[in-house]
């Protein structure tokens, strides 16, 4: 029965470590320790050797972090140091900041100068215009007429037109002739518009009859230019610089005074436009290219003479020594035998060769 009455004894064994002091926590506690101290000094460092300009570069980069400029137009992309070369700069270039400002007040200064040119020039136009009209109440030459003449502002810039009347024509039936009440009228016109530096542009119009002579070759449109450029001459003669004229143009039937009655006499004008600056600048830049080029090429065509390519056919007997004399002859050979109808430019060119030819062998 005590046997039976026996309790196992357990043996525990612990396991003691060593102190804390021995352990490697405090290590990365003071690792901790020692780098926020490196960065500290590291700013205090910098701190220390930054100038005030630095200083507040930086402020403002994290003030306004954008990634285009900063306020007052510094640059974010980088920051100079050490006092050495703006290098997002390269040299010539102005910085964005300033830049912008300049150019902003430059365009607002361009505008300001623009609306200045545009009103001063609206001004001279309306001056001019209540000139005409007083002229027009003074003048022998124009009172008459006054019915026929119509001035008014348009976005071009001052228009005069002279209408025909039905009994009262400024040109000959079908022709570019000018009456002479016209060509009095245009001279006394010509002298006022020469008062101001203001170009012009002349426009010749006609009714919407067709013109029946010459079988169709010689047609409406052609009527008004011819009477539009006469105008020109009637305007040049009474005094106006010819250097005025920026464009002549015939309009035929397109651009009508009546459209209800296309055949009305009343149609049948001439227009002078007293240009603004603003269309005077888009008629010379825009369109005095393709007239410079087309007159260039004009010349170029017309400098080019038929008789002086006579002297390249000439040399050739004096280099040929050893050919017969009959060689020459063959160049109008294939002239003589042709069947066929032969210029009469071709034949004088041919002649001229000939010509020259014989007086080279002479000499």
């Amino acid at each position: 029965m005590a046997e039976d009455n026996t309790q196992p004894i357990i043996v525990k064994k612990i396991k003691k470590g060593g102190h804390g002091h021995h352990g490697g926590a405090w290590k990365i506690a003071y690792a901790d320790f020692v780098t926020a101290m490196m960065a500290f000094f590291l700013l205090m460092w910098l701190l220390g050797s930054t100038t005030k300009e630095q200083k507040q570069a930086i402020s403002d980069y994290f003030n306004n972090p954008s990634p285009i400029m900063g306020p007052g137009g510094a640059s974010t992309s980088m920051i100079k140091v050490g006092g050495g070369k703006d290098v997002t700069y390269s040299e010539g270039d102005t910085k964005r900041g300033s830049n912008e400002k300049d150019v902003a007040k430059e365009v607002q200064a361009q505008k300001s100068e623009v609306g200045q040119i545009t009103q001063d020039d609206k001004q001279r136009l309306l001056d001019l215009k209540k000139e005409l009209e007083k002229e027009i109440d003074a003048s022998e030459a124009l009172k008459p007429f006054k019915d026929q003449l119509l001035l008014e502002i348009t976005k071009e810039g001052l228009r005069v037109q002279i209408i025909d009347k039905e009994n009262r024509p400024m040109f000959s039936s079908g022709s570019a002739i000018m009456q002479p009440y016209a060509v009095g009228i245009l001279k006394e016109i010509g002298k006022v518009i020469n008062h101001v530096p203001n170009r012009i542009s002349l426009s010749g119009h006609t009714d919407a009859t067709p013109y029946s002579k010459f079988n169709n070759l010689y047609t409406n449109w052609e009527l008004s230019a011819d009477r539009a450029n006469a105008s020109r001459r009637a305007l040049i003669n009474g005094g106006m610089d010819e250097d005025k004229v920026a464009r002549v143009v015939g309009l035929s039937s397109a651009v009508l005074f009546d459209k209800e009655n296309p055949n009305n006499p009343i149609n049948r004008r001439i227009s002078i436009i007293v240009l603004n600056k603003e269309t005077e600048d888009a008629i010379l830049h825009d369109e005095g290219k393709l007239d410079q080029t087309t007159s260039d090429a004009n010349k170029a065509s017309n400098a080019q003479p038929a008789v002086p390519e006579a002297p390249s056919a000439a040399p050739q007997p004096q280099n040929n020594t050893s050919e017969p004399p009959s060689k020459p002859a063959q160049t109008s050979k294939p002239i003589n035998s042709s069947s066929k109808a032969v210029p009469a430019d071709a034949v004088a060119a041919a002649a001229a060769a000939s010509a020259a030819a014989s007086a080279a062998a002479k000499h």
